[in-house]
């Protein structure tokens, strides 16, 4: 009995924790779907802005009938404009609260301009305010205007969803997004403020940004005796990095290797005037190894047959 009763709770802990999930993902999707609505309403009010009954006469339809500016046919129009015949998630909204819109239209408008606020925000209570989160719109760190300082992105900004917790940009770190990063120095820093600019390339860690601030070279670079992080010219060292048929490639921390020209057997550059022997089949003709047979045609030509 004891362990059916186990079973049964480890089964609706399961189930609990994944309709949580679930709805946290709901309301992103929620927020994303009222801002898709309301962002097509104001299209539509953009559309129909000089536009009238289509009667053939206005004044008389607008005497008898209200202004079209403000009447229900405007607002069925863009109503119907609103949503995507595809976009089933937008529909479904529009058919739960097509009640909302009518009270906005008739009775909210002059005094809560802002539909998207209004209706999102306050009313179907799917979004937050830009800068807060979650089920009751807590402000991100570092505020409202500066979630995470500038620095990074509040989970669940804008949305009844997230926990808040910062996600910071490259060459920062730590919960506000305050700290540099490894390969980045701190420019400018208070309690609500930081800037953060990376390194020289040379540098794993630094104080400044030039090759003279590193606190540790990157691999490929060396300390000089002026303490400056310089580059490892790899192609000078005693032991050649390359294959034979290949020429070493100096890089700022590192090298390349580059295959030969095609005449030499082995080479210290490009060209086939970088060779150290020529290939099999090529004749060294004044410095540069040259295919064998149109050597000899060269030299018949300029020998045997001068102009």
């Amino acid at each position: 009995m004891l362990l059916s009763f186990n079973i049964f709770y480890l089964m609706f802990v399961i189930l609990f924790l994944s309709l949580g999930s679930t709805y946290t993902k709901d309301f992103n999707a929620l927020c994303s779907t009222c801002r898709q609505l309301v962002d097509n309403f104001d299209k539509g009010l953009e559309k129909t802005a000089n536009q009238n009954f289509g009667g053939g006469n206005t004044a008389w339809e607008e005497r008898k009938l209200s202004k079209y500016e403000s009447s229900e046919i405007r607002l069925m129009e863009i109503l119907e404009g609103a949503c995507y015949s595809s976009s089933f998630e937008c529909n479904h909204m529009l058919e739960e609260n097509e009640e909302h819109f009518e009270t906005w239209w008739f009775k909210r408008k002059t005094k809560h301009p802002d539909l998207y606020k209004w209706f999102c925000i306050e009313t179907i209570k799917v979004c937050c305010p830009k800068g807060s989160f979650g089920p009751d719109c807590n402000t991100c760190v570092g505020g409202a205007e500066r979630p995470c300082h500038g620095n990074g992105k509040c989970d669940g900004d804008g949305t009844r969803a997230g926990n808040g917790k910062c996600s910071c940009d490259k060459g920062y770190e730590g919960e506000f997004c305050l700290d540099c990063s490894d390969g980045y120095f701190s420019e400018l820093r208070n309690d609500t403020f930081s800037l953060c600019k990376e390194c020289h390339e040379s540098c794993v860690t630094c104080t400044g940004g030039t090759n003279q601030d590193c606190k540790e070279c990157r691999n490929g670079w060396e300390e000089d005796q002026g303490g400056a992080c310089i580059d490892i010219n790899e192609c000078t060292k005693d032991s050649a990095p390359c294959a034979d048929n290949q020429y070493c490639l100096n890089t700022d921390g590192s090298f390349s290797c580059k295959a030969c020209n095609t005449g030499c057997s082995g080479c210290k550059g490009p060209g086939a005037d970088s060779c150290l022997t020529c290939a099999d089949g090529y004749k060294d003709e004044e410095g540069t190894c040259t295919e064998a047979m149109k050597w000899i045609e060269s030299y018949i030509k300029e020998t045997v047959y001068p102009d």
